[in-house]
């Protein structure tokens, strides 16, 4: 099959590239870098470079796909994030229409069907009603956990104060998703012949977020670790101190306070929590463990 990726060579795009290339399918790669040309035709894919904001490139770069990746980028802007997001996916539309595609797969998020208290998922949430409008195209909404990747953040705080936390508290149960097991499972829909929309959850492990401290505390040394429950303020102070744009970290505090109350998972547990994915905590507290 003729695919298209978006994403360029990030944590999800690169592995999920790598799978199709090894199956046998011909590849495209959308970067909007020129230096990850060469990166993209080593991996045996064909690069397009180009910017998502234009839709006439996007649209020639779809054009004779049987199917196509969509992604926007996780740090699309440094303000107006939910709404630059949202028009990443409606030039994604444009372009899958007027280039005729029938197979999308989107990368959502877990707390994707909730309009409210999910920070920067409201983007996606605002992308998956405006994929539902597309005629002609089936698509399937992965809604992926929590990254593990995120962690790497938390490695400073645990040097420097001993500690890992958010706003909300150690008992919360937090369905979290390695990259790979997102790009296994990406790979899989692509190939399928679909005439309807669906969604899928791709998760790894849920887990308390004591766990988190406990296992990646463990893996550096730090049996100790506690996990600390911040408040929505000092956990906005906190993300502002560290240089985070004030957007953004106002988003990732309206998120914590969404799987506090519960507002963010509601709709996995709903569909039963699918754990599908095989990396748990343990394996990913590896890699944490390389990276501290």
């Amino acid at each position: 099959m003729k695919i298209v990726i978006t994403g360029s060579l990030g944590n999800v795009a690169k592995p999920l590239a790598q799978q199709l290339i090894a199956q046998g399918h011909d590849i495209t790669v959308v970067s909007s870098s020129n230096a990850r040309k060469q990166d993209i035709e080593s991996l045996g894919a064909t690069p397009a470079i180009g910017s998502i904001t234009d839709i006439n490139f996007l649209t020639q770069t779809f054009e004779g796909a049987d199917a196509v990746f969509v992604m926007t980028p996780p740090a699309i802007s440094p303000d107006k994030i939910v709404e630059n997001t949202t028009n990443a996916g409606k030039n994604y539309a444009t372009a899958l229409k007027n280039a005729n595609i029938k197979r999308a797969v989107m990368l959502s998020s877990v707390g994707a069907e909730s309009p409210v208290e999910n920070g920067p998922i409201a983007g996606l949430h605002n992308i998956e009603k405006i994929y539902n409008e597309v005629e002609n195209t089936s698509f399937t909404f992965l809604r992926a956990g929590y990254f593990y990747n995120n962690f790497f953040n938390d490695i400073p705080m645990i040097q420097n104060a001993g500690i890992i936390g958010g706003n909300y508290p150690a008992s919360i149960e937090v369905p979290v998703v390695h990259p790979t097991d997102i790009a296994k499972a990406a790979a899989e829909e692509l190939i399928k012949d679909g005439n309807a929309n669906n969604i899928r959850y791709i998760v790894s492990d849920v887990r308390k977020a004591s766990d988190f401290a406990k296992v990646l505390g463990i893996a550096v040394n730090k049996p100790e670790l506690p996990w600390v429950e911040f408040s929505d303020e000092d956990s906005l102070n906190g993300m502002l101190q560290a240089g985070l744009p004030e957007d953004m970290a106002k988003l990732y505090v309206e998120m914590g306070r969404g799987i506090r109350t519960g507002v963010v998972q509601k709709d996995f547990i709903d569909h039963g929590s699918p754990v599908t994915g095989s990396v748990k905590l343990e394996d990913f507290a590896k890699e944490f463990s390389s990276k501290f």
